[in-house]
């Protein structure tokens, strides 16, 4: 007897079947952060504004299309399954000098054909950053008309890229809006600029796309670095703007209170909406972008969208950038952690906890949450990471070195 089949003897023993669990989770495409990769850089900004900081001088850094799409491929050796790959505008690959609001999906061909070639789907982000017409931190919301028509023609330009990728790639691609709009100190108006924000989204979204190719998000934020007292685009705001106007809210772990939890959101908003989109990363203290660990409100995340059964409806896309580490482990380490929540998720027996609770079995409920936890999960995904044909525990670390000595130390 394998590890692995002991293993499904002991969840067979609580009703849960091992195999099906697996073949779920190869169902579930995670969107992978380009950004990761050249610490959010892109391809046509030198220097970094907008609240973002990614910290860190760790040798490597993809500094071309060239060499992040080898970084990317790299990653994606060793993780398991089949994925998507989430761009932000500011990697278009163009010979010509195109600014934002000029960008058609032409700009965007070669990473169609990289995600071709490599069996990924994309996600798209409209880069309201890093730029000189979002210096004062108000785009979308900025009291000058003409500053705040250049991203209106920007983000109608990314629906439309999104929407290509969709329909090259036979899958939908997210097209998420989030701007860095805010206040410093406290607003003397606080309606003005969310009055110009509605009015702007009103009109990037006048268009409307098949969903088959493109969904619509927009994501809110509890404050950011140089707008601390005041977000424009705050989750209260998103929420009923995409509540009226049949758009996903998209939520991100680092965007709200640090006394705030997203998993405990989960269930509420897909009670009214038919889509769900997540930015998965680790906040410390504030929206600090931290690698995903295997921790408790991962695991809690993975848990509601496994108990909701939204996995099919669920958009789920990971955010963090680390300059400190190996960029390349770094996506490994957040993509094998986001799967392997999901597998824990799935190897819980959730319609007997549900019907303890529901009987009010208080005491069996928490013994047997508690005993699942020591469960043989890590002999199953190890099994899944062996049938996915990538290395099984800590031995992929083994080629992120090679890859760093003959590769990254040469940059």
């Amino acid at each position: 007897m394998t590890n692995f089949d002991a293993a499904k003897e002991t969840y067979g023993q609580i009703g849960v079947d091992a195999d099906k669990a697996i073949d779920t989770l190869k169902k579930v495409r995670i969107s992978m952060h380009c950004w990761q990769g050249d610490d959010v850089l892109g391809f046509d900004s030198t220097q970094l504004t907008g609240g973002i900081s990614a910290t860190g001088n760790y040798p490597g850094r993809a500094r071309n299309p060239e060499e992040l799409m080898s970084d990317i491929k790299e990653a994606l050796s060793l993780i398991p399954g089949n994925h998507k790959l989430n761009l932000h505008a500011s990697y278009a690959i163009t010979d010509e000098k195109i600014d934002r609001d000029k960008l058609e999906p032409k700009h965007f061909a070669a990473w169609v054909d990289f995600a071709k070639e490599n069996h990924l789907g994309l996600d798209f982000n409209p880069t309201l950053f890093s730029h000189p017409k979002a210096s004062d931190n108000l785009t979308l919301s900025n009291p000058d008309k003409s500053i705040r028509d250049f991203w209106i023609e920007h983000c109608k330009a990314s629906r439309k890229i999104a929407a290509y990728f969709g329909k090259e790639l036979s899958m939908p691609s997210l097209n998420n809006i989030w701007i860095p709009d805010g206040y410093k100190d406290i607003p003397a108006d606080r309606m003005g600029p969310r009055s110009r924000l509605k009015n702007s989204l009103d009109e990037i979204f006048k268009l409307d796309y098949d969903e088959k190719y493109m969904v619509d998000s927009i994501e809110g934020k509890v404050f950011g670095i140089g707008v601390e007292s005041y977000t424009v685009g705050s989750h209260e705001f998103y929420m009923n703007y995409a509540a009226q106007n049949n758009k996903i809210c998209l939520l991100d772990t680092g965007h709200f209170h640090p006394t705030e939890t997203i998993s405990d959101k989960i269930s509420t908003m897909l009670l009214f909406n038919k889509y769900l989109a997540l930015h998965v990363s680790r906040p410390v203290r504030w929206d600090s972008d931290h690698v995903i660990l295997f921790d408790d409100e991962l695991k809690e995340i993975a848990k509601e969208l496994v108990r909701c059964d939204a996995l099919g409806r669920t958009f789920i896309g990971l955010d963090f950038f680390d300059a400190s580490i190996n960029r390349i482990a770094a996506w490994v380490i957040g993509m094998r952690n986001m799967e392997k929540a999901l597998l824990f998720a799935l190897l819980m027996p959730h319609k007997t906890l549900k019907k303890m609770q529901d009987e009010s079995n208080f005491t069996e409920l928490m013994a047997s949450m508690e005993e699942i936890k020591t469960y043989p999960f890590g002999d199953v995904w190890d099994h899944y990471c062996k049938i996915q044909n990538v290395p099984q525990k800590k031995s992929w670390f083994k080629e992120i070195k090679r890859y760093e000595n003959d590769i990254l130390s040469h940059r």
